[in-house]
């Protein structure tokens, strides 16, 4: 499953809302469709009726969300989040353009959250997604507290401070049972902070330790991304080369003779995911190899003129890594190892076969689909993920190599590839392909039982890693926190 840059993204409905139609925020939510549609969500959500709800999926979400994750399983995040979510009030309109609108939402709890609603950018503006993000309270600037909580922290502005406040932070969240995970803050080649929480075990009681391997989610994508500008580099593949040069015979033609691993990497292909419906009626240990994902989605058509528009593909990096195998004459597992994790010195990193023994490996553990069981309740991950991790995430590593992969990009031994620029010049597509100069990197990944952040930022000179196997967003809030406390810290 999917998470972008600090934000985790669910296909649909999340929060109780109550009161809209008493704020002020709400009449400005009723002057365009994108509003309406909006405030009709609330509406259904607020019923507390599922056949409300359903009759507002069904009529509401766009066809290509819906393919991605069926109407049954959209119900069953509504059924968890009505469980666990209090009520809340729109506060504010923060954005109101053609594909989004975004509100400040406060909880019962006073607690604060960002909600972006994401639409088809053309009548009728049927919803795409839904982005969940903490936020600051408006009053104060800082981060909301309320109900029985402690109350906020003073924003560190030393580094010594920064640890201080940090470790007090995650000594709550973890007592409060909302993270389990190591947590690694480095400046430059210097550790700042490293700590472990929780259990990598709770069946056999074993903790999570500093250099336990935890699942990555997408956080793979990147080592694609930079195995596909190795190849470029050297000559062996283009940005702008059809897909069907390569895998001549991909199931869908129209792919084959369109798509471009530009727009692969981009997720402008309109190559679908993989997840869905048939993936979780598979039994996962079928999935161990990069063919066996393909019978999931290669067949199925284009949901959009390739290079029109962007969306989410997991299915995209699949046919990524099948091009990295077929142009190396390497396993995409292979080809990772040797020219990635070995340059980097990752030597704990690696996409590890779920029913094969691996020491030190963090089990994730789920509340999905137990809400009506109370918020102690977690179950492990095992049957909702692959047997083995893919070139779209899913691998493992600890926090340990991740900086040393952050100190990889860093130092030019590896590069992430530079594909957004649209070349049109053939002395601009050579020039793509020279590696540039790592500007830093933010990426998260998750699903069920598994969420993992890595933030390298050049401007401050700060990396933090936060693995957790517990759901989104236990890694990203805490990724949060210690971002907002290092923009405050002073030079």
């Amino acid at each position: 499953m999917i998470l972008n840059i600090s934000s985790y993204i669910l296909s649909i409905c999340l929060l109780v809302v109550s009161s809209i139609a008493q704020t002020p925020e709400s009449a400005r939510l009723t002057d365009t469709p994108q509003g309406q549609l909006v405030i009709a969500y609330v509406k259904a959500f607020n019923s507390g009726d599922e056949k409300v709800m359903r009759e507002f999926i069904a009529n509401n979400v766009d066809a290509t969300a819906l393919q991605q994750r069926p109407l049954e399983a959209r119900l069953g995040i509504y059924r968890e989040m009505r469980g666990n979510m209090g009520t809340i009030e729109v506060r504010r309109v923060l954005a109101a353009r053609d594909s989004e609108v975004a509100v400040l939402v406060q909880t019962k709890q006073g607690e604060w959250r960002e909600l972006t609603f994401m639409l088809e950018p053309a009548l009728p503006h049927k919803l795409m997604g839904i982005r969940v993000q903490d936020a600051d309270s408006p009053e104060t600037g800082g981060p909301s507290s309320g109900g029985d909580k402690a109350p906020a922290m003073p924003a560190p502005t030393t580094e010594a401070a920064l640890v201080e406040a940090l470790d007090k932070h995650l000594s709550q969240t973890v007592a409060a049972d909302e993270f389990s995970g190591t947590v690694v803050v480095a400046k430059k080649d210097g550790v700042v902070f490293q700590k472990a929480y929780g259990l990598a075990s709770k069946e056999y009681n074993v903790p999570n330790r500093i250099d336990t391997r935890f699942n990555l989610g997408s956080i793979n994508k990147t080592f694609t991304q930079v195995a596909i500008g190795q190849l470029a580099e050297q000559g062996k593949l283009s940005f702008d080369d059809k897909l069907g040069k390569y895998l001549p015979d991909y199931p869908n033609q129209e792919a084959a003779e369109k798509v471009t691993i530009r727009q692969l990497l981009d997720m402008k292909s309109g190559i679908g995911d993989f997840f869905g419906s048939e993936f979780e009626a598979m039994p996962k240990d079928r999935l161990r190899t990069l063919k066996d994902f393909l019978p999931l989605f290669a067949s199925k058509p284009l949901q959009f003129e390739p290079g029109t528009k962007q969306q989410y593909s997991n299915g995209g990096y699949i046919v990524l890594g099948a091009i990295i195998e077929k142009v190396s004459g390497q396993d995409y597992y292979e080809y990772v190892r040797e020219h990635i994790f070995k340059v980097a010195g990752m030597n704990n990193t690696d996409s590890y076969e779920a029913d094969l023994m691996t020491a030190n490996l963090a089990s994730g553990y789920t509340r999905e689909g137990l809400a009506d069981r109370g918020k102690d309740v977690r179950k492990n991950n095992f049957y909702t993920r692959p047997a083995k991790g893919s070139p779209a995430g899913g691998g493992y590593s600890t926090a340990d190599d991740l900086l040393k992969y952050a100190a990889a990009l860093r130092d030019g031994r590896l590069h992430l590839a530079n594909f957004r620029q649209l070349a049109t010049t053939d002395q601009q597509k050579a020039s793509e392909q020279k590696p540039t100069r790592f500007a830093g990197l933010g990426i998260a990944g998750g699903a069920p039982g598994i969420n993992a952040v890595l933030e390298a930022n050049e401007a401050t000179g700060y990396t933090v890693v936060v693995l957790s196997n517990y759901d989104p967003p236990s890694a990203e809030k805490i990724a949060k926190q210690i971002r907002e406390w290092i923009s405050r810290i002073k030079k």
